[in-house]
């Protein structure tokens, strides 16, 4: 029963990786695979000889010793258990993809597009690059990649030339979304999961991620897409709202309180997301119902605005299908995890795996596994590599390995344009094709991953 389990993962985690060639959402394998993994090991109960309690983190030998009441209660606990720790990420998503709609609704992001004068390839290059580096500290890397993207429409007319940007904005976002709890959903997973906690992120993390982001830049500006001067584009244009500098500050503040929030009370993030989503809310619909409030609409948008409150459209606006994804894929992993076998796993690597340096994890994990991890997160979702990963060791929080693991997987995916979220909205945004990535912008990417894993084991050795 298991072989056929482990089948069942590996057939859906295909079809996720195979997207854009079965032209079927990845949502519906993540679900399918999710159901059905959990269907299997429900059926098969009694043929399992251990089990693996997520609550204690133990595993148990003995389970093939208990009656089958006691197997399925231990079974509907774990599952809760899962789905509780689940229910955490999906709802702080939620809350921070609602604030960044309601900053969307108020044109806030236009604040951004109306600081930049210049004219030069090269100083927006660096402008955009710490822009995404930054911004998707705070407002999560796929959320950041989109903003960019979208004022790079306005400002830069060539698509030619704007795919360059978008490339070099990917490597920039995923970096920065790395060393920031809330810049990545593989980094929140590790926050939330109590992996990791946000000062030790930083101090771990911070100037890793950043040569990530500084040494293919700094290549890249030497390139002949980046010289000269753009040219002309009307990038003036109004903002719809007089409140969108405000709404900006106020929703990235909301945001970035969240961490604050939880060290001050222990609660768990999303508490934090839920509270400032609600101060956030609260001043939209203020706004929202001034007569002042939005400008620059004609008749037919202002019904289309009237008709619901800022926070109503925004919740309409929420990517539901990446909430489900997460939802299967996290679930799935979950499944194997409980029988036992990513812990096997884990134990098979440490075994033999050879070992990179002298100066290693305090559990004996191989550096060069979590190279690969990262890697690998090139070619396949982060975001089950990484859930796989906390089923896998257990080494205690803020320990280097989940350091390791974090900025890996963060930052490994910009290698290839399918590898991150940030890479795939930008894929659809600017129709990148996906060989052009490879040939152009993956080995900037792959540079500045390795620069910055020598950084990170450099750093270890003095924290």
């Amino acid at each position: 029963m298991e072989s056929l389990i482990i089948i069942v993962f590996v057939v859906g985690y295909l079809a996720i990786t195979l997207e854009h060639n079965l032209k079927i959402d990845k949502l519906i394998p993540a679900l399918v695979m999710m159901s059905l993994c959990w269907a299997l090991i429900a059926l098969g109960l009694e043929h399992f000889p251990q089990w693996f309690d997520s609550a204690k983190h133990t595993l148990l030998e003995n389970f093939g010793l208990l009656d089958h009441e006691e197997k399925m209660h231990l079974m509907e606990e774990t599952l809760l258990h899962h789905l509780g720790k689940t229910a955490e990420i999906l709802v702080f998503l939620l809350g921070a993809m609602t604030i960044v709609e309601i900053i969307d609704y108020f044109d806030g992001f236009s604040t951004i597009k109306s600081f930049i004068k210049t004219k030069s390839k090269r100083r927006i290059l660096w402008i955009f690059g710490f822009l995404a580096f930054f911004l998707s500290a705070i407002i999560d890397n796929l959320t950041a990649t989109i903003v960019l993207i979208s004022i790079l429409q306005k400002i830069v007319p060539d698509r030619n030339v704007r795919i360059w940007y978008a490339g070099l904005i990917i490597i920039a976002a995923n970096a920065g979304g790395a060393w920031s709890p809330i810049g990545d959903v593989t980094t929140t997973m590790l926050w939330i999961g109590k992996k990791v906690s946000t000062g030790h992120l930083f101090i771990y993390l911070f100037i890793p991620s950043l040569l990530c982001m500084l040494v293919p830049f700094f290549i890249a500006s030497f390139l002949p897409a980046f010289k000269g001067q753009l040219e002309h584009s009307e990038q003036d244009e109004k903002p719809k709202s007089r409140y969108s500098s405000t709404m900006l500050y106020l929703g990235l503040g909301g945001i970035v309180s969240v961490p604050i929030f939880k060290t001050v009370t222990h609660l768990p993030p999303y508490v934090g997301m839920m509270l400032a989503l609600g101060v956030v809310a609260v001043f939209a619909e203020i706004y929202s119902s001034s007569k002042f409030s939005l400008t620059e609409l004609d008749s037919t948008e202002s019904d289309a605005h009237s008709a619901h409150s800022p926070v109503h459209h925004s919740l309409s606006r929420i990517e539901m299908p990446s909430i489900l994804f997460f939802l299967g894929i996290l679930m799935a992993v979950a499944a194997l995890e409980s029988l036992g076998i990513l812990f096997g796993f884990a134990t098979s690597l440490q075994e033999n795996m050879p070992m990179l340096g002298t100066e290693l994890h305090h559990e004996g994990v191989s550096d060069l596994v979590v190279l690969l991890l990262g890697v690998g997160s090139a070619v396949i979702d982060n975001v089950p590599l990484v859930a796989a990963s906390l089923g896998m060791f257990s080494v205690p929080m803020d320990n280097e390995l989940w350091h390791f693991i974090a900025y890996s997987a963060g930052t490994g995916g910009s290698m290839l344009i399918i590898g991150s979220a940030a890479g795939v909205v930008a894929m659809g945004m600017e129709k990148i094709d996906f060989f052009w990535y490879l040939k152009k912008i993956s080995w900037l990417a792959l540079v500045g991953f390795l620069v910055g894993a020598v950084a990170f084991m450099f750093t270890r050795t003095i924290f």
